[in-house]
């Protein structure tokens, strides 16, 4: 691939060249397409009609454009191969194709847009642009066809690309099966067992289905960390903090009986010393006396 003259700080360029790097390095059962060696923004792709349909076995080729602002506009879409479904050389409308830029996301790739195309292929037209309503007999004679050969389309490196997607796609083709009972949709298969494509059905679902019980949610059963207890608020509280949740002794009337003791002492040791003083006063008041007298 010419990717030198190509600017690689380009988003577009950067995530084209992703988007190949992806489908070759994860390749599909399912679908296959790249791009041509002159031009990234032009892809040949080739996908395997969804089983349990009518298109069963069949290996569908179409041409994609992607615009320059990719991937924030949509990429246009085109089958190559007659199919009953849409028309060929025709850009077919589809909610991810540039007739509907208002449901494209930028998030989605090529890849995502072939499993889309796979899951659409069962349905309903609905007198869409570009599709057909063709019984299931001639459906299934067309798919039976597609095998044969890839069609003829475009320049020599064009065909070259085309007939090599083919030449994958027939080793990972399925036989067209012959008796089986045309199903499509969800229907179930003749052993009452259904076998939807993976592939499809990751595109086609949009959002998690709930069970009958997944409404019903369960309280986690929590066992708090070693050293911790679980207080009243139910918030984690550290042993050693538990004391701070215990109720302190009161202590209050032991603390005035000594205050009182304390006091009393101090009391009756002041009333000693004056009654002491008072005796040591007087009795020498006695002597001073008794020696002037003499």
């Amino acid at each position: 691939m010419a990717e030198d003259k190509y600017n690689r700080k380009n988003p577009a360029v950067k995530r084209i060249l992703q988007e190949v790097k992806e489908m070759q390095s994860n390749p599909s059962d399912d679908f296959m397409s790249l791009p041509l060696e002159e031009n990234i923004f032009e892809w040949q792709f080739a996908i395997r009609g969804p089983r349990d349909s009518e298109f069963e076995g069949g290996i569908y080729h179409g041409r994609i454009q992607l615009p320059a602002e990719y991937p924030f506009k949509p990429p246009s879409f085109m089958l190559l191969t007659p199919n009953g479904r849409f028309e060929t050389q025709t850009k077919i409308c589809l909610s991810i194709s540039n007739h509907h830029p208002e449901h494209w996301q930028p998030s989605w790739s090529v890849r995502t847009a072939l499993v889309a195309m796979i899951a659409f292929m069962p349905t309903s037209p609905n007198g869409a642009l570009g599709s057909l309503d063709y019984t299931k007999e001639e459906r299934r004679a067309l798919a039976i066809k597609s095998r044969d050969a890839a069609p003829r389309f475009g320049s020599t490196e064009r065909q070259k690309l085309i007939d090599e997607i083919h030449e994958y796609m027939l080793s990972k083709a399925l036989p067209v099966p012959e008796d089986a009972v045309v199903q499509t949709g969800n229907e179930e298969s003749e052993e009452g067992q259904q076998t939807p494509n993976q592939d499809v059905e990751a595109a086609t679902e949009t959002e998690p289905q709930l069970a009958e019980d997944d409404d019903i949610v369960q309280e986690p059963n929590i066992t708090p960390p070693n050293g911790y207890v679980a207080a009243e608020s139910s918030n984690p509280v550290p042993a050693n903090e538990q004391q701070l949740l215990q109720k302190p002794e009161t202590r209050a009337p032991k603390q005035a009986d000594d205050r009182l003791l304390t006091w009393a002492a101090l009391g009756l040791t002041l009333a000693i010393v004056v009654l002491l003083l008072k005796k040591f006063m007087k009795a020498d008041g006695h002597g001073a006396v008794f020696v002037n007298q003499s």
